[in-house]
């Protein structure tokens, strides 16, 4: 039983703090990804860079 609430209360503490992060594209996550070096980005983080950050592409409404 004590290993299932500690299961349970780190999955929780996770899924907080995956959300914690500013929004896909929005100027807090462009600036952000400023400061990360470019070879360190996934093809998806410069593919929505490039959409939002430099073309300016308001990022769809989830």
């Amino acid at each position: 039983m004590k290993k299932i609430f500690i299961l349970l209360v780190s999955a929780i503490a996770l899924i907080t703090l995956t959300a914690c992060g500013p929004k896909r594209g929005s100027e807090a996550w462009c600036k952000k990804m400023d400061e990360i070096p470019k070879g360190e980005w996934s093809l998806n983080d410069a593919g929505d860079y490039t959409k939002y950050c430099v073309f300016k592409q308001k990022p769809e409404q989830e």
